[in-house]
């Protein structure tokens, strides 16, 4: 089976289990063993679907300015869980892959395997709420015919990711490409480099 078949099969499985509750605060199962790349992917796209629903909920023009300033605060938290997990997922392809002797002619990818497995999981989203436009009730006719033209495109662009990660994939595996992590250096999460934060610890102190 194929990295990206699997990958989209528990991308399903998470969406459809988050949906059974469709509640933010619902407490995550995850059915893989800890250390296994599917437990990983799980809980990735896990972390993508609340931090959708956190994104739509943050959006309501009526929210109150104290409840928006929590979820703002608990998507940060999330983009840095992603994030982290984004870079666990890579340290797995590189043990995966730590052995082969890359080409001496091998090329860079502009981006690391997990990152495209980023986009896949939040493409994954995309199809899974467009499809809910498409089957709307109450929605008008040409809403329906717009949706299920995006809904379209976005079929045809998942087929193209899969295979391009994994054609990436294959590369890495020949020797044909290799792979060249570079860590995300978020700087406002980071007490020492956010100006705002090191200045108020300074005040404080």
């Amino acid at each position: 089976m194929a990295f990206t078949q699997r990958a989209n099969e528990i991308f399903r499985q998470v969406i459809n289990d988050y949906h059974l509750t469709d509640n933010i605060d619902t407490p995550i199962r995850n059915p893989y063993e800890r250390d296994s790349i599917e437990y990983s992917l799980y809980l990735k796209c896990w972390i993508d679907t609340v931090q959708w629903h956190l994104e739509d909920i943050i959006r309501n023009p009526h929210i109150d300015p104290e409840e928006a300033l929590a979820l703002k605060r608990r998507i940060d938290r999330s983009n840095q869980e992603r994030t982290d997990l984004v870079e666990e997922i890579d340290s797995y392809f590189r043990k995966v892959y730590e052995d082969v002797q890359p080409a001496a002619n091998a090329r860079l990818n502009t981006e690391s395997p997990a990152w495209a497995v980023d986009r896949l999981s939040i493409l994954a989203l995309k199809i899974y709420h467009m499809q809910e436009q498409v089957e709307r009730k109450d929605a008008d006719a040409d809403h329906i015919a717009r949706c299920q033209a995006k809904l379209n495109v976005l079929l045809e662009q998942q087929v193209d990711l899969s295979t391009a990660i994994d054609q990436l994939l294959d590369d890495i595996q020949a020797g044909r490409k290799y792979m060249k992590v570079y860590r995300q250096m978020k700087m406002y999460n980071d007490p020492s480099t956010n100006p705002v934060l090191y200045k108020v610890k300074k005040l404080k102190g």
